[in-house]
């Protein structure tokens, strides 16, 4: 008897099967010392030795509830999660982006590690954010730029479970396939054994030998005709079989390939802590170098009674972070984080006098001996042009798909439409022909540095570079050569044969005759642009007569540069001439 009271089980005779001799309820032998589970487990009960042993089952259950309560509190235990993080928008600027990743998980309540393994190699740590949803508090954070260790490989769920599907079915289209053949083979082997089979027919009357010949052939028959069934229904079997196959191998070459991609991968540890069992969400923002954008532009030039330039504006989108972004919200922007955020600084310049330096035989070696040796000048940062005081973005109106190793991804974003002022644009000095230039007030926002390509009237003339203009500025675009406007610029000859040019020891004249001759079937509004050489010395005087005279001087701020305007009718002809003086005084050579 146990210290509890119930009495073990009678020795029974030695055998394979009989039971120890020890209690029912405790399993111990009478007298061992028992600890206070096992004492709880063999309380005695009025009851039979069967209903002793169902009466075990709740026994146990208040064994497991005691031991369930005697655990520390769930929050007390953290546990890791590995999750996966999927890019939802991404901010590039001239040089980088920003990206946000969302990370979902299941997490009960408490202190939890949340592993996120699939970040792109070469992130910026100090640039990390994260911003936790409602239950959901980020604490401390690392970083590791390693990928994944060889034990634990990337987490693929979702293939996962593709594959799983896929073996089974590929098992299944196995397991039919081989019915078939199992059905095949019996009725060949039944044919074998008929065919072959040994009757004794002596003594046999001859009716039942004829019923038993014709019971045999039409066993023959029918196990044939089940052999060509089953041999029907074989390549239908087959062929769904090795697409089972096909569709596992492919699966899992897609895992394979998802897991290298993956490998190479930054991994971020965030102790986190989650107020309620459940869902959970992590907002991650962290900055890559190898991305960045500019704008690009399509001008198409429409003459006629209205005249329009169509300015569609496009960005180009590079980005080699080593992940393919996938219905990301696209925003554009002209901040430069990786630039410089502080003003240059000034440094005390000291000065002194002192006594002249001793001349020395030879000027060119005292001047360099003598000369204190300079320090070379820091360059300085060149600046991309942008508007002093403000940032422009500019948000993709749809989801956009940007792939890693992507160069120059064209997106469109709108378009303009400007009224232009046209002119037929001559300079006979450098071009045997005249080209439209188009020339309109820039109404709208900002346009932002970038190429041009350039269309009248909707064929293809070249490309240019738009300069960074602000708004109300104006905008000047070339739009190809007018084959029908012919320019010339010819130099009399003087008596002695040279051509157009006079010259003495203190004086040289040139004299030019320009023409340009209409060939087109329309009138152009012609601007003619010339020069003369100016002078910033006293002694050196030039002077110029034209005929007919310039309508401007200096246009822009461009010294020496002369300019006429005019219309020129179809067939017609203009011609200009150009002389000029050059005199300085003597002893003096130009320059």
């Amino acid at each position: 008897m146990c210290r509890n009271g119930f009495m073990p089980k009678a020795r029974a005779p030695l055998s394979l099967n009989a039971p120890p001799a020890v209690c029912a309820k405790c399993r111990m032998p009478p007298g061992e010392r028992r600890n206070s589970r096992q004492d709880l487990a063999c309380l005695p009960r009025q009851n039979t030795e069967a209903a002793s042993i169902a009466d075990g089952v709740p026994a146990m259950r208040s064994v497991l509830a005691l031991l369930v309560f005697s655990l520390p509190p769930a929050p007390l235990l953290a546990d890791t999660i590995l999750a996966r993080s999927d890019v939802t928008a991404v901010t590039i600027y001239a040089e980088g982006a920003r990206v946000t990743r969302e990370v979902r998980f299941d997490a009960a309540a408490g202190r939890h590690q949340l592993r996120i393994a699939d970040l792109p190699e070469g992130v910026t740590p100090d640039l990390i954010r994260l911003q936790g949803a409602d239950g959901t508090v980020p604490g401390a954070f690392s970083l590791r730029d390693t990928g994944f260790p060889a034990a634990a490989p990337p987490a693929t769920p979702d293939l996962d479970a593709l594959i799983a599907a896929a073996e089974a079915a590929r098992a299944i289209a196995a397991r039919s396939l081989g019915e078939i053949d199992a059905r095949i083979a019996a009725s060949e082997a039944q044919v074998g054994f008929l065919i072959g089979a040994e009757i004794e027919v002596s003594g046999q009357p001859p009716a039942d030998l004829a019923a038993l010949a014709a019971r045999v052939g039409q066993e023959v028959q029918a196990a044939r005709l089940a052999a060509l069934d089953a041999g029907t229904a074989r390549p239908q079997a087959q062929a769904a079989l090795t697409e089972a196959e096909e569709r596992l191998v492919a699966l899992v070459a897609a895992r394979d390939d998802l897991r290298g991609q993956q490998s190479g991968r930054a991994e971020l540890t965030v102790a986190i802590e989650q107020a309620a069992a459940g869902a959970g969400q992590l907002t991650v923002t962290h900055f890559i170098e190898d991305a960045a954008w500019r704008p690009a532009y399509e001008a198409d030039l429409t003459r006629g009674d209205a005249p329009a330039v169509v300015l569609a504006r496009d960005v180009l989108v590079t980005q080699n972070s080593g992940e393919d972004w996938y219905g990301v919200q696209l925003t554009l922007s002209t901040a430069r984080p990786l630039e410089r955020a502080e003003p240059s600084q000034l440094w005390p310049e000291l000065r002194r006098v002192e006594p002249p330096q001793p001349e020395i035989a030879y000027d060119s070696m005292a001047r360099e001996m003598a000369a204190p040796v300079m320090a070379a000048a820091p360059m300085a940062d060149v600046a991309l042009p942008v508007i002093e005081g403000d940032v422009l973005a500019w948000r993709a109106p749809v989801a956009v798909d940007v792939a890693s190793g992507i160069e120059d991804l064209r997106i469109p974003q709108d378009s303009l439409t400007f009224i232009p002022r046209l002119e037929a644009r001559a300079v006979p000095r450098q071009d045997a022909r005249a080209y439209v230039m188009a020339t309109f007030d820039n109404s709208g926002e900002v346009l932002l540095p970038g190429p041009v390509v350039l269309s009248r009237d909707g064929g293809i003339v070249g490309m240019v570079d738009l300069d960074l203009t602000p708004a109300g500025a104006e905008v000047e675009l070339p739009f190809g050569a007018i084959d029908g406007l012919r320019l010339t610029r010819e130099m009399p000859r003087n008596n002695q044969g040279d051509a157009g040019l006079f010259s003495s020891a203190t004086a040289r004249s040139e004299v030019a005759v320009i023409r340009v001759e209409n060939l087109t079937g329309e009138s152009w509004p012609v601007h003619l642009l010339d020069q003369v050489p100016y002078s910033e010395q006293a002694e050196l005087e030039i002077s110029f007569t034209a005929d007919p005279a310039p309508t401007e001087t200096d246009p822009k701020g461009a010294r020496g540069l002369l300019g006429w305007r005019f219309d020129l009718a179809p067939g017609a002809q203009k011609e200009i001439r150009l002389e000029t003086q050059l005199r300085w005084p003597e002893g003096l050579e130009l320059r």
